[in-house]
Parts: structure tokens; sequence; C-alpha cells
């Protein structure tokens, strides 16, 4: 009897060798391209300083100052999705989270208070309502878009959704007299006071029970603590924080002009350009850690 000799090939596994190539080809071109991106952002990063330099030692147009500062902040989104991310691994992402909300919303609150000390009450009006837009549909579609792999934790969403509902009725108090006669007028100042007392101690509550929760719920284990230290981690935000708020700050200043020279209104601007861009490091850390499996 004569026996063939078997094809060198990976039938007993029942996968083509040709198709097993492709895919670990596939997967090494992806994280060449992460690598790469990766390698472009970190370099980004020192135009934020260069936009800073420029603004205080040569004074050059505003219009410039505005794409300029806005192009800034996107690198450091990066950077503070990256450190937060780090952070998240020694803290657990309930924290780590908490921590990518408060770095992430410092230049929108900066941005905030420079317009109401410059008088600009249209800009702070529609940065608020671009925010709140933003992380209600770009930023939770981008996430469960890119953090499809990752299991949604039901009862902080459940929560999450029932503090987004009461916020939008509480808001209805001072909204709705707004709506007739001057909105700047000091009887909406007085009734806005208790409302955003309430709203603060709402806030202080929950994420007091979520951060208990979340860290209940987390156990490091020997790999996720191979990245940053949480040391260096929050030295990385705090840096990065106060570096984007001084851009944020040119962003403002140069609103009027960028306004005047492009004929869009402030508000626009406001709630498209200025909600995305002072959000872009709590939205670019949102995305990044849920494209890595973390939605949670």
């Amino acid at each position: 009897v004569q026996l063939r000799p078997q094809a060198d090939c990976a039938c007993d596994t029942g996968v083509p060798q040709d198709l097993t190539e492709n895919r670990l080809s596939g997967s090494a071109a992806r994280v060449e391209s992460r690598a790469m991106v990766r390698r472009v952002l970190f370099t980004s990063v020192g135009l934020s300083p260069l936009v800073i330099l420029v603004h205080y030692a040569f004074k050059p147009n505003e219009t410039v100052e505005f794409v300029l500062s806005a192009a800034a902040l996107i690198p450091l989104a990066w950077l503070i999705g990256e450190a937060t991310e780090h952070a998240a691994e020694h803290t657990g992402p309930g924290i780590g989270g908490f921590l990518n909300a408060t770095f992430g919303n410092a230049p929108e609150l900066i941005i905030a208070l420079f317009a109401v000390n410059a008088m600009q009450f249209e800009v702070v009006r529609g940065s608020l309502t671009g925010s709140v837009i933003g992380n209600l549909l770009l930023v939770l579609g981008f996430s469960l878009l890119f953090g499809g792999r990752g299991e949604i934790d039901r009862q902080s969403s459940f929560l999450a959704l029932g503090l987004v509902a009461a916020t939008t009725l509480v808001l209805l108090i001072p909204s709705i007299p707004g709506w007739d006669g001057d909105p700047e007028r000091d009887s909406l100042v007085n009734l806005s006071i208790p409302v955003s007392v309430a709203l603060l101690v709402a806030y202080v509550i929950l994420t007091w029970y979520s951060l208990r929760r979340h860290a209940a719920l987390h156990i490091a284990s020997d790999e996720e603590v191979k990245g940053w230290s949480l040391r260096l981690a929050l030295v990385v935000l705090a840096l990065a924080t106060v570096v984007t708020a001084l851009v944020a700050e040119i962003l403002v200043a140069s609103i009027d002009k960028f306004a005047d020279d492009s004929g869009l209104s402030e508000f626009f601007l406001a709630a498209v350009v200025i909600a995305i861009v002072g959000n872009a490091a709590e939205h670019g850390g949102a995305v990044v850690v849920a494209a890595r499996g973390k939605i949670k």
C-alpha cells in the first residue's frame, strides 16, 4: 500500500494557514498604526506651550490664536485620557472616570469663568448647551461604538440616566420664567441660586456613592499595575490640566475676533466649537477608555 504524503498545512486545526497569517498581519498593522498615532499625538503636545509662548511674546492675530489654541487642545485631550487610564489601572474604572470628569471639566469651567468675567453670557449659555448635548449624544455614541467589547454597568447607567432626568426637571425652575422678559434680570439670578446648590449637593452625594461602590468592586491585578505609577499619572493629569486652562484662556479671549471674521454668532461658536474643544479632554479620555474595553 502506497501512503500519500500529507500536505504541510493547518488542516488539523481547521483554520487555513493563509487566513491565520492574514489575521496576524492585520493585527500587527493595527498595532503599528496605533503606535504611529500615539507618536504623532505625543509630539503634538509641544504645540500647547508654543501657543502660550507666541501669545505672550508676539501677540499674533486673534483669529490665528483661536485656531491654534483649538488645535492645541486635541493632544492635551489625548494626554489627559492616557493619564486617566493609567490612574484607573490603580484605582479602578469608577475612580478613573471621576478623575477624567474632574480634570476634563476644568477647561470648560475656566472657559465659563473667563466668559462671565468678560460679560459674554451668550458664550456661557452656548458652551453649557453644547456640552450637555455633546456628552449625551456625541460622547455616549462614540463610547458605545468603540467600546462594544466592554460590559456595561447597568446600575451605574440607570443612576446616571436618573440624574440627567432629575437635573432636567430642576433646571426648568429658572428656565421657564426666563422665557418672558429679560433673561438676565436679578429675580432669575436669585431663583437660580437654590437650584445650583441642590445640583452641587446631588453631585457630591452621587459621586461619593459611586466612588465607594467602584472601589469595593475593583481589585487590581499584576498586569494592571505595569503601566505608569499612580503618582506619575496624577502629576501628568495636573500639569496637563494647568496647560489646558492656559490654552482655554487664549481661546476665550480670541472668540470675538474669530466670530467677526468668520461671520458666525458667538452662541454657535460656543455651542459647537468651544463646547467640543473645551470638553475635548473629557470626551477624548472617555472614548479612549471605552475603546479599550473599560466602558463601565
